[in-house]
C-alpha cells in the first residue's frame, strides 16, 4: 500500500466576501492511497484562518500519513487529533479505496440517482446591490432557503436588504437563515437578534466570535431567534470538552462540517450529543472543491436529515473537479451517467 497527496488551488468565479475577508482562492489537498490495482481519493480541506490545522507543519503531516499509510486508517486517525481536515481526508481515501467505485462513498439511491439532497443558497457579503442581484439570482433557480452572510457591511443596509426580502416573501415562500461568522460584539448583539427576529430568520450562525461561553450561553438562553454555533465547536476535540461545551452553551443549533471537525466519525459525535440534549443541527461543506463535497452529501444523505443542507459550494471555482454532482431548484443531485474528471 502506498501514499501520496498533491496540493490544489482552486480560483473562485468572482471574489466572495466574508466578515474575516473576501476570497479569491482556496488551497486544498487531494491525498490519494493505492493498493495494487486499486485507488482511494480524498480531500484534506485545508480552510486558512479559520481551519485548527492551519499551521505550518501541515504538509510534513500530509507527507508522514503518506509515509506511513501501511499503518493502517484506525492508527492514523488516532495520531492526528490536531489535523482534523487531514483526518477527514484519511477517511474518506480508505473507504474510497474499499468501495467498487473510489467516488462512490455511501451507496444510496442518491448514488443511483433516485433522490436528492435539499440545500439552502449561498448568498454572499459584498455591496447591497450585489447581495440583492444574488438573491434574485437564487429564487430564479428555485431555492427555497438561502443563507444570508451578514456582518461585512452596515448593519443597517443588510437590515432592510433582508426586511424587503422579507416584505416580498413570506415564511411559507422562503426559508431565510443569516451567517455573521462572529461579526457582532457581545453587548450589541441581543439588540440586533431582537431586530433580526422580526423577520422571521429561520436562525443566526455564530452571532459573536467563538470562546465566548458564558456570553454566548447567556445569548442562547435570551435570544428570540435560534442560533447556531459553527466555529465554536473548531477544535474541541475530547468527547468529554465537546460534551462540556454544549452543556454549557445549550444552542438551538449546531452545524456540522467534516473538513473542520475531524471527519465522519468525530462530527458523529457531536450529532449523538446534540440529539441528546435535543438540539437541531445540519451538515455543511467548507469550500472544499467537488472531490470533498461529495464525499460529505454522499454522508449527509445516509443520516436522513430533511433540512435544507448547506451543500451548494461546488459552483463558486472555475477549476473545480468535474463531477456527477449539480444543482437544480435548490436541490443536489448526482447523476451516475456523467463520468468525474480524472485528477492523476
Amino acid at each position: 500500500m502506498k501514499a501520496f497527496y498533491k496540493k490544489h488551488i482552486l480560483d473562485f468565479k468572482r471574489p466572495s466576501g466574508t466578515s474575516r475577508g473576501v476570497l479569491t482562492q482556496k488551497e486544498t489537498y487531494f491525498l490519494t492511497i493505492t493498493d495494487g490495482e486499486k485507488q482511494g481519493i480524498g480531500e484534506c480541506g485545508l480552510l486558512k484562518t479559520l481551519s485548527f490545522d492551519d499551521r505550518p507543519d501541515y504538509e510534513d503531516t500530509l507527507q508522514w500519513v503518506c509515509d506511513n499509510i501501511s499503518l493502517g486508517e484506525e492508527y492514523l486517525l488516532k495520531k492526528l487529533p490536531e489535523f482534523p481536515s487531514i483526518q477527514f481526508g484519511v477517511e474518506q481515501a480508505f473507504r474510497s479505496l474499499i468501495s467498487d467505485n473510489e467516488y462512490i462513498l455511501f451507496a444510496s439511491d442518491f448514488t443511483l440517482g433516485k433522490a436528492s439532497i435539499p440545500i439552502n443558497g449561498l448568498i454572499w457579503m459584498g455591496s447591497p446591490e450585489f447581495m440583492k442581484s444574488q438573491i434574485k439570482e437564487k429564487l430564479e433557480q428555485g431555492f427555497r432557503c438561502i443563507k444570508m452572510k451578514i456582518g461585512a457591511i452596515a448593519f443597517e443596509q443588510e437590515y432592510e436588504i433582508l426586511k424587503n426580502l422579507r416584505k416580498e416573501f413570506s415564511v411559507q415562500d422562503i426559508e431565510i437563515r443569516v451567517d455573521a461568522n462572529g461579526a457582532f460584539s457581545a453587548e450589541e448583539a441581543l439588540e440586533k437578534l431582537k431586530r433580526l427576529s422580526e423577520l422571521e430568520l429561520h436562525s443566526i450562525e455564530q452571532p459573536i466570535k467563538a470562546n465566548q461561553i458564558e456570553k454566548m450561553a447567556e445569548l442562547c438562553q435570551k435570544t428570540p431567534l435560534p442560533i447556531a454555533l459553527d466555529e465554536e465547536l473548531i477544535g474541541v476535540i475530547r468527547f468529554s470538552d465537546k460534551k462540556r461545551l454544549l452543556e454549557a452553551i445549550n444552542p438551538q443549533y449546531i452545524i456540522i462540517k467534516p473538513s473542520l471537525l475531524g471527519g465522519y466519525k468525530n462530527s458523529e459525535e457531536w450529532i449523538s450529543l446534540a440529539e441528546k440534549q435535543n438540539i437541531g443541527w445540519w451538515i455543511t461543506s467548507a469550500l472544499e472543491s467537488n472531490i470533498g463535497l461529495n464525499a460529505i452529501a454522499q454522508w449527509t444523505f445516509s443520516l436522513n436529515n430533511p433540512m435544507p443542507q448547506g451543500l451548494g459550494t461546488g459552483a463558486l471555482y472555475t477549476n473545480n473537479i468535474a463531477s456527477p454532482l449539480s444543482v437544480q431548484k435548490g436541490f443536489l443531485e448526482y447523476n451516475p451517467n456523467v463520468n468525474w474528471e480524472k485528477i492523476f
